[in-house]
């Protein structure tokens, strides 16, 4: 699991990039600040603790928003629903577990976006790429594996 993410002032964030702010904005915020890599179960329980009624098209309208404006991105490791994150810009990648499903960050091994000088382009311009490295997460190496019963 990912550390808390440290963010500025969720309202002076909408601000800085045009959006109005509004109570379930913020709370998605705040929401994806706790629990990055969440989805949108995740996230529409979590602003519904604060805030009461919302309804989970009213978070996908939020995270599209975000989105859309650079402040969330959009992850979709195999096999797992979307899962969004505010940590953008970076060029960093996703280890997953193939047990569980958790999902940690993991730098750029280069400091910087190598991946986006592919070997070929074919014409289009290149501006991200992703890397999802596979695995097991600590928890599950040192859970021993629950024997069939007969």
């Amino acid at each position: 699991m990912s550390p808390m993410l440290a963010i500025e002032d969720p309202v002076a964030m909408l601000r800085r990039v045009g959006l109005r702010v509004t109570r379930p904005r913020v709370a998605v915020v705040e929401a994806l600040s706790r629990a990055p890599h969440s989805e949108v179960d995740r996230i529409a329980a979590d602003v519904r603790a604060v805030l009461g009624a919302v309804s989970t098209q009213a978070v996908y309208d939020v995270l599209r928003a975000l989105t859309d404006v650079g402040l969330v991105r959009r992850i979709e490791p195999a096999g797992s629903p979307a899962l969004f994150e505010m940590r953008v810009g970076d060029n960093h990648h996703h280890v997953v577990c193939r047990t569980c499903g958790a999902v940690a960050d993991v730098d750029c091994a280069h400091g910087s976006a190598p991946c986006l000088t592919a070997s070929g382009d074919h014409g289009f311009s290149i501006d991200e790429a992703e890397v999802t490295y596979w695995g097991t997460c600590p928890g599950c190496v040192t859970t021993p594996a629950l024997e069939p019963s007969i």
